[in-house]
């Protein structure tokens, strides 16, 4: 008798065991807003609703100093390391663009011949995450349920959402200027689903631009964190007289089309829009399997602004402003449908952004432009005279000098001599601080800090021999440069937002230094699945409640 309830106890608590789920939210949304500072959690604080930006580092977990820990510091690099939880050196994406070092042909990073356009008969269309060399966070998710998660990535910029979304995403979105339709590729689908052709009908880019784009409260109360409205840090569409409100966009859009959206608030709000129609329409967070979905947003219309109108703008605030009313409505949307404490929210940056270096100056403080250009033209006629070869100096994309190797072979001619004469050429220039050979061996005189982010950049097939590291608020320009910019080592460009909210995550805030790359790792662990395949980050465990 003993052993038959025995039997039977051991059998039911197999069962319940066997039974049992892994404990996951129903969604995860990560939201990357292009180009935002961190101190942007508190510049215009004063001026937040409690519901938007308020409402995360309330009810979230903030990593106050989350740093990025490469170079250079640019979009497609920002979103790949953040999901892959890796660098340049192993996840491949090593700019927005870059010099394959074998054949000196240009790579965009997201560009792939092999697939079409689905929704468009533009290149544009032609689009994969093929060029990305690791896995995701995403990809780990769909492989640890059986590919039963379902994956969505949208942003305005491709590279926004398909390299976030993965390579095993059931889609990918991004937004086509020239028809004002959001797009995607054959990558991921054979045709449009019915309820994107449908958003794509009612022409919301119209809509929006047909508004103008006037600032959300009185002009003259933006006066704490930005300048006069008419200054010349700022640039101004064709058409217009002075960069000022209003911006008539209605006028505007007839020379610019679509693309001007993209210089909007409005662009975000589109973004958002198309992605609550995503999480309605793919039922994302209600998964009849049960298993989680994640959905991937990048608000790539702050990035356009920062650009256009400079960090010290009454734009970028207005902005940022109105971003914290999209949060809270964004939030709100997700309570309703897919219910409070049901989901997982992250939001963090790409990258941040300088202030104009005119103005920095103008204000009495030191910086200056690095004139790329002049600067190759020059290093390329001194190499031509002591070398007999012109234009050994293909490129100096990205802050690395990219070598023509097929003329090198050709002549016969020592690189490394090369790689010396224009290590001492640039070493004298103005603004510049290091120039290293990246594979040599006199690195040792530059921070262990910047030495570091300079090896996780670098990656020997796509990236140049040679890296520039230019001085504090120095950066690739000329006098006459408006807005800002980024991709330099600083902390302008670094330090960037990080704060979880939601199902599995302890309310709090740390001040201790995190990076990009432990983005992924720590949300492999909130989800119970293996970190992606190139990750050298760690889980930050302080975000982590018990569940």
């Amino acid at each position: 008798m003993f052993k038959k309830v025995y039997s039977t106890l051991l059998f039911l608590s197999l069962c319940t065991v066997l039974s049992a789920q892994v404990e996951r939210p129903k969604l995860v949304v990560g939201l990357m807003v292009d180009q935002m500072r961190w101190d942007y959690l508190y510049r215009f604080a004063d001026r937040y609703g409690n519901d938007g930006f308020k409402r995360l580092l309330k009810e979230g977990f903030s990593c106050e100093n989350a740093m990025i820990d490469y170079v250079p510091t640019f979009t497609a690099i920002g979103h790949s390391s953040v999901y892959t939880g890796s660098v340049p050196s192993i996840h491949g994406i090593a700019g927005n663009n870059w010099i394959d070092q074998q054949t000196g042909n240009s790579v965009y990073c997201t560009e792939d011949d092999a697939v079409t356009g689905v929704g468009t008969t533009e290149k544009e269309g032609q689009q994969s995450p093929r060029n990305l060399l690791a896995s995701t966070v995403t990809d780990q998710l769909k492989l640890a349920t059986n590919f039963h998660s379902k994956v969505v990535g949208i942003a305005i910029k491709d590279r926004g959402g398909i390299l976030p979304a993965g390579h095993f995403a059931d889609a990918a979105y991004w937004f086509e200027a020239k028809s004002g339709d959001w797009i995607s590729s054959s990558y991921y689908m054979k045709n449009l689903p019915g309820w994107v052709s449908d958003f794509n009908k009612e022409k919301w880019a119209d809509k929006y631009l047909k508004q103008d784009w006037n600032t959300l409260y009185p002009i003259d109360t933006y006066t704490n964190n930005s300048i006069d409205d008419d200054n010349v840090y700022e640039g101004k569409w064709a058409g217009e007289e002075a960069p000022t409100f209003p911006r008539k966009t209605s006028l505007l859009m007839k020379d610019a089309g679509y693309e001007l959206i993209k210089t909007t608030p409005y662009g975000n709000t589109l973004t958002l829009n198309f992605a609550k129609e995503a999480i309605k329409n793919e039922k994302l967070g209600a998964n009849p399997k049960k298993a989680t979905d994640f959905l991937c947003v990048s608000l790539s219309a702050t990035d356009y602004v920062g650009h256009r109108y400079s960090l010290s703008s009454i734009e970028i605030e207005d902005i940022y402003l109105r971003l914290d009313q999209e949060l809270a409505a964004f939030f709100k949307y997700l309570d309703q449908t897919v219910g409070k404490g049901n989901y997982t929210f992250f939001l963090t940056a790409d990258h941040a952004a300088s202030y104009n270096s005119r103005y920095f100056m103008d204000m009495r403080g030191n910086g200056g432009y690095f004139f790329a250009r002049q600067i190759m033209r020059n290093a390329n006629e001194e190499l031509k005279k002591e070398f007999g070869v012109d234009k050994l100096i293909r490129s100096m994309l990205n802050y690395q000098v990219h070598l023509d190797y097929t003329l090198i072979d050709q002549h016969k001619l020592d690189e490394e001599k090369i790689k010396k004469s224009i290590i001492k050429q640039l070493k004298h220039e103005d603004g510049v601080a290091y120039v290293l050979d990246v594979e040599g061996g006199e690195n040792m005189l530059v921070p262990a800090v910047l030495r570091e982010k300079i090896i996780n950049g670098y990656n020997r097939k796509r990236s140049g021999a040679i890296q520039i590291i230019t001085e504090p608020q120095w950066y690739e320009g000329n006098p006459r440069s408006t807005g800002t910019t980024h991709g330099t080592w600083t902390p302008y460009d670094s330090h960037i937002p990080l704060v979880f909210m939601g199902w599995g995550i302890k309310p709090g805030k740390t001040n201790k230094v995190v990076h990009v790359t432990d983005i992924a790792p720590t949300l492999s662990s909130l989800l119970h699945v293996m970190e992606p395949n190139g990750s050298i980050g760690q889980p930050i465990v302080d975000v982590l409640g018990q569940r």
